[in-house]
């Protein structure tokens, strides 16, 4: 059956992990700044100041793509670059560094894969509740519109949110990423203003004629660790999996059992209305499985966590299972049916040593592909893939220690090597448009 014709491969960044320059040109402070210069936030005490210093070598990189031979680059643009207060007036020096990047990406026939937010809130918002703040989701709305209105012509595919449960869950119920909060279940109404942020988006971005518009969502699998633990997979399903889809897809929240009561409250007349607007597609972000188990009758969360055991690990000490991956690809098909638009596969990779001979990671990505070809094989309609990373970069809490690139960086000369998964994926692209 093979992959449909004109299937995207592609390599995938965020804005804050690779750009650096973080006082440069007017762009403001985002969580992401306050948090890693918070001492003990972040291993080793990083931050994001330099990262990959993307904002002053992009023409280096986009040289990597063209080599590569990627049709696509997932990239996020940065919120306070745009807009520093995050209300208000546009900042036209930062966006001037976009277009200059969507401009280059083109002349190599490169289409741009524009992310609006991968986590760097501007600062002022937070102060000001952040996500937790309903405001926050039509401030959203309007720096799509700011952001659409000047590249809205050039890129092919919008994606308004990169992983909002992760935002709600290690953000804002855990703390163990910005903007460092502990509410356990009462963050979720994060969840519901970033999904009407999305739903204001989309909107905004229609209005500015974009192309394709979708949303990129981290699944993971539900393993539950002994039959009588099934109620809890269940529960972690819902909370982690199927509250950022359902709404979209389906145009109603799960069923959060006695957990709900915060994120209904939350939820206004016709908020769903606006959440469940059409996608072109589905942004789907793989990694691993998780194993579920039932929390004690006092905890706090309707499940608790296991360690994955049986799998060969990543540098990350995550396992590695890519059958997993097909069988949430057929998952997301049985469960929503008509309702789900095409998939792209918008960020699948790991985190090895940083040898150049990278081995290992041609097998991780290798076994996934295959698992997502068997998976199209079997109905499900999958129109793109993206390797994280193209780089190397600032690892969110864990800092500069793991290595998810197809290239190398040297943190301290900032000299890019390509690693041999980089030869090994710009074969695969070569030999897929050439059969």
């Amino acid at each position: 059956m093979g992959l449909p014709a004109g299937f995207q491969w592609g390599v995938a960044t965020a804005a804050y992990q690779i750009e650096g320059a973080v006082d440069e040109d007017g762009r403001g402070p985002s969580t992401w700044d306050t948090f890693s210069h918070t001492p003990g936030r972040v291993a080793g005490d990083h931050n994001g100041d330099v990262a990959c210093d993307h904002y002053h070598r992009w023409p280096e990189d986009v040289a990597l793509m063209g080599e590569l031979g990627v049709d696509a680059y997932r990239f996020s643009v940065a919120w306070p670059r745009v807009q520093p207060s995050g209300s208000g007036a546009v900042n036209a020096r930062g966006l001037d560094f976009y277009e200059r990047l969507v401009d280059a990406l083109l002349e190599r026939h490169i289409s741009p894969t524009v992310t609006l937010y991968h986590w760097d809130l501007p600062q002022p918002l937070e102060d000001a509740g952040g996500w937790m703040n309903r405001d926050t989701a039509y401030r959203f709305a309007e720096y799509a519109h700011l952001v659409a209105e000047r590249l809205g012509d050039r890129v092919e595919r919008w994606i308004t949110l990169n992983e909002p449960m992760v935002v709600m869950a290690y953000g804002y119920a855990f703390g163990t990423y910005a903007p460092g909060r502990t509410l356990l279940m009462d963050a979720l109404p994060t969840a519901h203003h970033q999904l009407l942020g999305h739903g204001l988006a989309v909107n905004a971005l229609r209005g500015r004629n974009a192309r394709s518009v979708g949303l990129a969502n981290h699944y993971t699998p539900a393993w539950a660790a002994t039959p009588g633990d099934e109620a809890a997979a269940g529960a972690f399903d819902a909370v982690i999996n199927r509250l950022f889809t359902d709404p979209v897809l389906l145009g109603r929240y799960p069923d959060l059992g006695g957990h709900g009561a915060p994120l209904e409250a939350a939820v206004r007349a016709e908020d769903l209305k606006v959440i469940a607007a059409p996608l072109d597609f589905l942004g789907v972000n793989y990694y691993n499985p998780t194993l579920v188990t039932t929390p004690d009758a006092d905890g706090p969360l309707p499940f608790d966590l296991g360690e994955v055991t049986g799998y060969p690990t990543t540098g990350m000490g995550w396992p590695i299972v890519p059958e997993a991956f097909g069988d949430l690809l057929r998952g997301l098909k049985r469960t929503y049916g008509a309702a789900l638009p095409p998939l792209h596969i918008t960020e699948n990779g790991c985190s090895f040593p940083h040898e150049v001979d990278d081995g290992p990671r041609v097998e991780f990505l290798n076994a996934h592909i295959e698992a997502m070809k068997a998976a199209v094989d079997d109905g499900v309609d999958v129109r793109g893939y993206y390797v994280w990373s193209l780089l190397d970069n600032f690892e969110w809490a864990s800092g500069y220690g793991p290595r998810f690139g197809l290239v190398h960086v040297d943190y301290e000369t900032q000299r890019r090597t390509p690693r041999r998964s980089f030869g090994w994926y710009r074969d695969l692209i070569a030999a897929a448009r050439n059969p």
